[in-house]
């Protein structure tokens, strides 16, 4: 999948090209499970087994979040490197950043 647009900073194809479908279907799923959060409120169910359903929905995150990332290091930051030169080094402190965010969240 080619991105849209001339921009520079970015990867020429997306890493996760191929798993496109997948991720989606898993982002619907975690979308549901968010749905039935906002549903689980408004039918005034136990604080106990909200933050339960909270903590499975950010568990899928957080696993949704690890997998993208690997891509990105597997295809767009080895990409960088091979080119190498000032390319490489904006990718692997884009990676560095977004593992901080992550490590953070």
């Amino acid at each position: 999948m080619v991105r849209d647009g001339d921009d520079g900073d970015r990867c020429a194809m997306t890493g996760y090209g191929t798993e496109r479908e997948a991720y989606l279907k898993r982002l619907r799923r975690i979308e549901g499970q968010i749905r039935g959060l906002q549903r689980m409120v408004e039918q005034d169910k136990y604080c106990i087994d909200i933050l339960t359903q909270v903590s499975a929905a950010t568990k899928a995150l957080q696993s949704f979040s690890l997998e993208l990332l690997d891509e990105h290091l597997a295809t767009c930051v080895v990409q960088a490197a091979a080119n190498g030169g000032e390319e490489a080094d904006l990718k692997v402190r884009e990676a560095s950043d977004a593992i901080a965010r992550l490590v953070r969240s």
